[in-house]
């Protein structure tokens, strides 16, 4: 094989395994619609538990940001994760269109940023946390986004 023939084989096989990783995240759904927003003073810790399951339960969500970083398509999907559920949910708190739309996106911020250090790039910081501990730290965090009075 040439080095021109072996470059094409390698990017074909990334190509297809880029194209499988974004199958399975594609049919990655968060499962917010349902998710409980009493006692109201609890949503941020349920929201974050709520994530971290998923992260731990579902391969494909790491995955989705893995390629969502690169792929416009898996970013597309990520977005509407928060287009169709995450600013629903701030909406169903009582927030109007423009401070639904910013306090999900802290929301999605935080949770992500998580999810990243710890699932995608893996610090070992973020790997020595617990679930309860990571509840207790960004729970009141996402809570102040989606509760508190704007700034």
């Amino acid at each position: 094989m040439t080095g021109t023939q072996g470059h094409r084989w390698w990017h074909q096989g990334l190509q297809r395994l880029q194209s499988g990783l974004f199958a399975a995240a594609v049919a990655v759904d968060p499962g917010l619609p349902g998710l409980p927003l009493e006692p109201r003073e609890e949503i941020g810790r349920t929201l974050v538990r709520h994530f971290l399951t998923r992260w731990e339960e579902n391969g494909e969500l790491t995955a989705l940001m893995r390629v969502g970083a690169t792929d416009p398509a898996a970013a597309d999907r990520m977005q509407s994760v928060l287009r169709e559920q995450m600013i629903p949910l701030a909406r169903r708190l009582g927030h109007e269109p423009e401070q639904a739309q910013a306090r999900a996106a802290l929301c999605v911020s935080t949770v992500l940023g998580l999810a990243l250090t710890r699932y995608v790039l893996r610090f070992p910081a973020s790997m020595a946390l617990g679930r309860e501990e990571i509840v207790d730290w960004l729970g009141p965090t996402v809570q102040r986004y989606l509760t508190a009075p704007t700034p």
